[in-house]
């Protein structure tokens, strides 16, 4: 497995080594102790989450606050999303940028998202098959987001505005100068 930083500090792409045979495939998708090699932190997953979406859905941005905030392991294992982690760390030196990343089930991606990052993605295959870990146990009283659409973080969703397909409570999310100040 090839684990990578990316331009944000803490945002890590792991890519597998991947071993085919005349059966198919096989990769180790997760080793603690290469990653706690890699990052200098070990990361211990609770909670394991799947979700189906099709074409145009966006979820996000989403985080979770307080005690209950969250890293997350996630990757696709049916089509294609374009995901996104936005830096919401006060004293950051990216705090508002954001990163993206291609994730489908072709290029057996992973993209680890620490703590004090609103994360989201979009659907870009027909339909999709998102699963991610979780290194702590949600709590609906403690989530946040932010709105997908705020100019300021500049995020390009591939997708046209009118093509994508958003709940209505993603559509209310405040955007990041109107937010309220984030403790993670």
């Amino acid at each position: 497995m090839t684990i990578t930083s990316t331009p944000i500090d803490g945002l890590i792409v792991l890519t597998p080594r991947i071993f085919n045979d005349d059966r198919g495939y096989f990769f180790e998708s997760f080793n603690e102790n290469s990653f706690k090699d890699f990052a200098g932190y070990p990361v211990h997953f609770v909670q394991d989450n799947q979700s189906f979406s099709t074409k145009g859905v966006l979820r996000g941005l989403h985080f979770q606050k307080g005690q209950h905030a969250q890293s997350k392991l996630v990757r696709v294992t049916q089509g294609e999303v374009l995901d996104v982690a936005v830096d919401l760390r006060k004293g950051s030196a990216t705090y508002g940028q954001h990163y993206s990343i291609r994730l489908s089930a072709d290029n057996h991606q992973q993209f680890f998202i620490p703590r004090g990052f609103a994360h989201g993605f979009i659907v870009l295959s027909d339909t999709a098959i998102f699963q991610y870990k979780c290194d702590n146990y949600y709590n609906k009283q403690s989530e946040g987001g932010l709105h997908y659409a705020d100019t300021d973080l500049a995020i390009d969703w591939i997708l046209p505005y009118d093509e994508l397909l958003v709940s209505d409570k993603d559509k209310e999310l405040p955007f990041l100068k109107d937010a309220p100040d984030f403790e993670f």
